[in-house]
């Protein structure tokens, strides 16, 4: 006889469906886990009689095989100890078989039977959800598994499990949370000076564009990107559902609760390309996917290897992150907004005589050229970030703060979902940077003089498609702040004002 349940397998954060098999026959005291299984699923074996001894349950002294099908799919991770329990406590006849066959289990299993908290219950849930299945998980997974509004059971152990389909325990179901953003935001009214770089970072956040700020140390390039995540409108529900599948994947979801506040990763320029972009050896989300619909902060972008910065060039496109591997291929959600700081040149005060290396200007052209040409173009804003004065250090407050920024960002962010709702599914975008240029086409038509500026800009200034392009998207989004339906002239010159002709020229 055999005993089944079901379970997943991950591929990025598509999940596989996996039938964990049990077969307890005559022969000589055995214990075989088939299927593919890596080492910690193999050490599952051992998790698992520990955890059944800790009942008072011992396996009965036969052949037992275990396959986990299908069997040449992968099976990494420690949230096959469940299910693997479920299906030997089905075969010995302590669990019913006709409710087992309604859920899909995972978890980890402690040695006194205790049910640990896995990785990628979220995106579980929805899929076992999508079938009419419910979903058996540890009870620290188990808020993040409401989410997806089925029917979840979350023991915290594996004895509350078998009391429940004995009907000796009832298991509350648990509830969907949402996590408290206790962290004081920071304010844009904390920077003195620096109003063309605050202009910049307005129009960056209102229409999701890519920025690279360039000015010398202290100039306030952190502290400004450090604002940004302070004036973007909040998650949506969709937005907040697919953020929170990949962290799920990741394990980064804190007590399975959801937050609908955009997050902004900031990795170490030592950072290796897998883990900006994703890889190992299990195909982990790299930073990029975990700062999906949030912010990427590269500081000291020449900084980073060359490899590592030309990796990013097609999830900045494409909006996905795809990590392929012998034994994997899996893709992750990369729709970020790249923010980026550097110096002028490595001492960092090339527009400053008295400071600057006897180097200069070579010391620029050697350092910025780290920066690809077709990395530059992808990136919509380029500004220039001076040393503030101590005339503007002296100054009060600024008046503005991110409350009054953020309110304009949220109205033209509005204008732009109400432009694109109208497009098929399989097209739907939120923001004007996401645009392809069929879409600009219809939506971002300069008027004639605007027209003629955007021409005769990208003859002089050798413009690439991709540029033009930018630069449009750019114009649409000034539009949008000034609440103006056409494209005119003055928004075609400040785009074209951030935009630079090509790294150290």
């Amino acid at each position: 006889m055999v005993s089944r349940i079901r379970t997943v397998a991950f591929s990025g954060i598509e999940v596989l469906p996996v039938d964990v098999q049990v077969q307890i026959a005559a022969g000589l005291p055995a214990f075989a886990l088939v299927g593919l299984a890596d080492k910690a699923v193999a050490e599952s074996r051992d998790r698992v009689r520990g955890a059944l001894s800790a009942l008072g349950l011992a396996l009965p002294p036969k052949r037992i095989t275990i396959n986990l099908a299908p069997a040449d799919l992968l099976k990494e991770g420690s949230h096959f100890d469940l299910p693997i329990a479920c299906g030997l406590l089905l075969a010995m006849g302590v669990l019913p078989a006709e409710e087992m066959e309604r859920f899909v289990a995972l978890g980890e299993l402690a040695l006194d039977g205790q049910i640990t908290s896995v990785a990628g219950v979220l995106p579980a849930a929805i899929a076992a959800n999508g079938e009419g299945l419910g979903l058996i998980c540890p009870a620290r997974n188990g808020g993040e598994a409401a989410w997806s509004g089925g029917e979840v059971l979350a023991p915290s152990s594996l004895l509350a499990l078998i009391n429940h389909f004995k009907g000796t325990q009832v298991l509350s179901p648990p509830r969907a949370e949402m996590a408290e953003d206790t962290a004081r935001s920071q304010d844009l009214a904390d920077i003195k000076g620096q109003e063309t770089a605050k202009r910049a970072l307005e129009v960056a956040a209102a229409g999701g564009h890519n920025l690279l700020m360039i000015g010398p140390p202290g100039s306030g390039k952190s502290m400004l990107a450090a604002r940004l995540p302070g004036i973007l409108p909040p998650l949506d529900a969709a937005e907040a559902l697919e953020v929170s599948m990949v962290h799920s994947v990741a394990g980064l979801l804190i007590d399975g609760r959801i937050t609908r506040k955009r997050h902004m990763r900031d990795p170490h320029h030592s950072a290796s390309l897998p883990a900006l972009v994703g890889g190992g050896s299990r195909a982990k989300p790299g930073e990029i996917s975990l700062a999906h619909n949030g912010v990427l902060f590269l500081d000291e972008l020449p900084k980073f290897s060359r490899a590592t910065l030309e990796s990013l060039r097609q999830p900045l496109e494409t909006g996905r992150a795809v990590v392929a591997r012998a034994n994997a291929h899996a893709t992750y959600p990369a729709r970020v907004q790249l923010v980026a700081a550097m110096n002028p040149c490595k001492c960092g005060h090339l527009d400053d005589a008295s400071l600057a290396c006897s180097k200069a200007p070579r010391c620029a052209q050697d350092y910025q050229s780290k920066i690809s040409g077709p990395l530059f173009d992808r990136i919509d804003l380029h500004v220039d970030v001076p040393a503030v004065s101590p005339a503007d250090l002296s100054l009060p407050p600024p008046r503005e703060g991110s409350a009054e920024v953020a309110a304009r960002i949220a109205a033209c962010r509005e204008i732009q979902l109400a432009r694109y709702a109208k497009l098929p599914e399989d097209r739907r975008i939120r923001t004007n940077a996401e645009a392809d240029g069929t879409l600009l086409d219809e939506v971002a038509t300069p008027e004639p003089a605007g027209r003629k500026l955007l021409t005769d800009a990208a003859e002089r200034l050798k413009l690439s498609a991709r540029g033009y392009h930018r630069v449009l998207r750019v114009a649409r989004t000034l539009a949008d702040l000034d609440r103006a339906e056409p494209v005119a002239r003055l928004h075609i010159a400040e785009a074209l004002s951030y935009r630079r002709l090509a790294p150290a020229r």
